[in-house]
């Protein structure tokens, strides 16, 4: 069981992380959700209690931060991952090692997941479809959270 109070520190750095750096870093208007690929290892550490709390947490902190969204979005949606991948709980737990090819596949499925969500979500509630929708904040914000997390797990091995 993880130290609720570490988590909570770590979750919310990795918050600020997202709004004051990550946010900024867009790629043809593509962004790295790397709120999300926090919430994935925790359910992965740690099962569905764990990242459907830490997903809530993260996505409700995320919506306060975030303008233009409707709120409760971020903290739907990231509850929504963090339960459906605490399902596939690794039995090393804290001792998990993910390697890159591994993070590559599974941060671009949580990824796809996350953001198909957002994508309809968003263009019901903005009533507009624009090529954008797909090409951009679906597959190309999927696919650069995916590198970040390949990145990652590269540094992380070492």
């Amino acid at each position: 069981m993880p130290n609720p109070v570490r988590l909570l520190l770590v979750g919310l750095g990795v918050v600020l992380l997202q709004w004051l750096v990550f946010d900024r870093l867009l790629l043809w208007g593509a962004y790295a959700d790397v709120v999300l690929l926090f919430v994935a290892l925790q359910g992965v550490r740690y099962g569905r209690v764990v990242g459907t709390v830490t997903g809530f947490l993260t996505g409700l902190a995320m919506d306060f931060l975030t303008a233009g969204t409707p709120f409760g979005l971020f903290a739907m949606l990231k509850t929504l991952v963090g339960f459906l991948v605490g399902y596939f709980r690794a039995e090393q737990g804290e001792n998990l090692r993910v390697y890159p090819m591994q993070a590559f596949l599974g941060a671009l499925a949580v990824a796809l997941v996350h953001n198909g969500l957002l994508v309809i979500t968003l263009a019901l509630d903005q009533d507009t479809r624009t090529m954008f929708l797909i090409t951009g904040l679906w597959l190309g914000s999927a696919l650069y959270t995916a590198a970040v997390a390949t990145v990652g797990a590269l540094f992380r091995n070492r």
